[in-house]
């Protein structure tokens, strides 16, 4: 059996480390680069239970134990490592001082108060995500799996409507037993050819600063208010290799068709850097390393897609994973991986899942490569 992944981000390295594992021959087909939009850009914060009592409770349940079973079992560095995690509240408004519950950390402006212990070092932790999209694909090279740089702009059929028997990359046929659709918001292009629901980008801006806290780290979810009472909701994140990230500021920009063509909206991570020096002015005051923004790839309903495309043989997807994307990669990869290996996922039920839970998109409602 030969499988087909069409995308570099974190859930296709995560399929390709699991398949390869399995002995199955593997090519991941990448457009821009490993790890290049949203697995390189985003926070890789990981959360036990911050799930519970949602449809993706049983996935992310099973993907933070993996990540810690990765971590111990692969000999690569992304920088795992658990952590705790406070809710922080800072307002240009208010006295903070009635939402005081624990003492600050110490790197943080006077005025804000720490509200509450989200997580624990037994319910948090953190990867570096662009260091652990290409572990997981070095890993799989490793095991005989390929990367193949090329644009996907279409696949090979057996038959009208009947089974997949490749992808196209540069307008070259490349075969393979079964395809998989994991190419982030990108994966929308696939409903040019597939019955694929819509998927759509929210995009986000972040900055890295060479910044290490001075005391123990803690990821840190702020609720920031302005002068005009404005609430912004920026996420912290300091990483074992001194650098600290800070994302925030969603965007309703349009999708680019070329992900290398992703650029932060004009003012949004100077925006960003502002809001960031009010609440931690040392932090704020440190050099930027990076200044970005990704698109992080949803479904109309909020969850996942991962599983069988109705009505073609050997077409999957495994997309829409929102912000939980670097969370959710490795039970994404296992579990597909069981799902065309074995018939059935075993470790997670798929069904909530379904992609046919959905309307395709029209093919015509997609737009035409750039």
């Amino acid at each position: 059996m030969r499988v087909l992944i069409c995308g570099g981000g974190v859930i296709g390295a995560s399929i390709a480390c699991f398949m390869s594992a399995r002995g199955v021959e593997t090519t991941v087909i990448e457009r821009t680069g490993v790890a290049n939009a949203a697995s390189g850009k985003s926070g890789g914060f990981l959360a036990l239970d911050w799930c519970d009592g949602s449809p993706v409770e049983a996935l992310a349940r099973r993907s933070f134990a993996l990540h810690a079973e990765l971590a111990d079992k692969i000999d690569d560095d992304w920088g795992y490592r658990r952590l705790d995690t406070l809710d922080v509240v800072a307002s240009a408004r208010r006295d903070v001082g009635i939402y005081r519950r624990l003492d600050s950390p110490g790197w943080l402006d006077g005025d804000t108060a720490v509200r509450a212990r989200l997580g624990t070092t037994e319910s948090t932790a953190q990867v570096d995500p662009a260091a652990f999209t290409k572990g997981m694909m070095r890993a799989a090279i490793a095991n005989g799996a390929q990367l193949v740089m090329g644009n996907v702009t279409g696949l090979a059929f057996a038959g009208p409507g009947t089974a997949v028997r490749g992808v196209v990359v540069d307008d070259e046929e490349v075969e393979g037993d079964a395809v998989v659709v994991a190419m982030g918001p990108w994966s929308v292009l696939a409903c040019r050819w597939l019955p694929l629901p819509a998927v759509y980008g929210l995009k986000g801006h972040s900055l890295v600063f060479r910044y290490v806290p001075p005391v123990r780290p803690h990821a840190l979810f702020v609720e920031l208010e302005s002068e005009t009472g404005a609430v912004a909701s920026p996420e912290v994140i300091p990483r074992p290799d001194g650098t600290t990230y800070v994302c925030g500021l969603s965007s309703e920009a349009p999708l680019p068709v070329d992900p290398g063509q992703v650029a932060p909206d004009d003012g949004g991570c100077e925006k960003l850097h502002a809001m960031t020096a009010r609440f931690a002015p040392e932090l704020g005051g440190s050099e930027v390393l990076a200044a970005q923004a990704c698109y992080r790839p949803v479904a109309q309903d909020g969850l996942p897609l991962i599983g069988p495309i109705s009505g073609v043989d050997g077409a999957f997807v495994a997309t829409g994973h929102g912000v939980w994307g670097m969370l959710n990669g490795p039970a994404t990869g296992e579990a597909v991986t069981e799902l065309i290996v074995d018939g059935a996922a075993r470790t997670v039920n798929l069904a909530p899942f379904d992609p046919s839970r959905l309307a395709p998109l029209e093919a015509t409602a997609v737009r035409a490569e750039a």
